[in-house]
């Protein structure tokens, strides 16, 4: 028997569909908030984190702050695609017809439509900051997506500053580990380091690194570098070479990206 309440569109994703109370929120009846649990909370957690949305503490099936923040910045992330997406914190029915559209699969990670295009004024990118979603974008030589992986950015009065820039430097952990200490008493950097410049050559003062302070991924609050989950970072140090480009932008309408793929209408 459906799950679906009379007069819904379905839920199209293989992930949702078959969850009663995930209809419901389609329907308008209901919303997953602070406290929601169950298997469809747990099938939205799971969809944010294979999207790359940072969730500490993994897909329990009960919503608490790490998950509002994940649903916050997923939506900051859906607005550039869908109108009707407001940016609470909250799943409700326009959240998720947009997460059911863009979500992979079941046991598939990465996205299906509104990814960025991984070129900044026409230059190939191997990694693409986005600093309004709190995400980062890893792409291979062709341009063919690898990962995407949360992250957090400069603080309010410490930003990431915008722009076209290089790997410089790859610092591994034994450098990672004594600048930590050097600079701030702590091994607060994880295993490694990818060092950033200008696209020019001159130094920017930023890097990609690992955190010891994972529950603040996915918000601004860093002095200027891009701190990533420890696991996310080793496979970016892997995949980068000296010399690959990295960009950093607001948000995926950068006109200097070009225009997203755009998603489908969802009635």
């Amino acid at each position: 028997m459906s799950t679906t309440p009379a007069g819904s569109t379905p839920l199209r994703n293989d992930r949702f569909a078959a969850e009663p109370e995930l209809a419901q929120v389609l329907a308008g009846r209901a919303t997953l908030g602070r406290n929601a649990r169950g298997p469809g909370a747990q099938a939205v957690q799971q969809a944010l984190i294979d999207m790359g949305f940072s969730l500490h503490g993994g897909a329990d099936g009960a919503f608490g702050p790490q998950s509002l923040k994940a649903v916050l910045n997923f939506q900051v992330h859906a607005r550039s695609a869908f109108a009707d997406v407001q940016a609470t914190g909250v799943v409700d029915a326009a959240t998720l017809r947009a997460l059911d559209t863009l979500a992979p699969l079941p046991k598939q990670r990465g996205q299906v439509k509104n990814l960025p295009v991984p070129r900044y004024d026409g230059t190939p990118l191997r990694v693409l900051v986005v600093k309004n979603e709190h995400r980062t974008f890893l792409f291979d030589a062709q341009g063919g997506l690898q990962g995407i992986f949360g992250n957090a950015v400069g603080a309010r009065v410490t930003p990431t500053d915008l722009g076209l820039k290089k790997v410089n430097a790859k610092l591994g952990a034994a450098e990672a580990r004594d600048l930590g200490l050097k600079l701030w008493g702590g091994l607060v950097y994880g295993p490694c380091i990818i060092d950033l410049s200008w696209a020019d050559g001159s130094r920017s003062g930023e890097e990609l690194h690992g955190t010891n302070a994972p529950t603040r991924l996915g918000e601004d609050v860093s002095h200027g570098c891009i701190r990533h989950d420890n696991a996310a970072i080793l496979v970016l140090y892997e995949a980068v070479k000296v010399g690959d480009r990295v960009a950093v932008v607001d948000s995926v309408q950068d006109a200097r990206l070009g225009v997203p793929a755009p998603s489908p209408r969802v009635a």
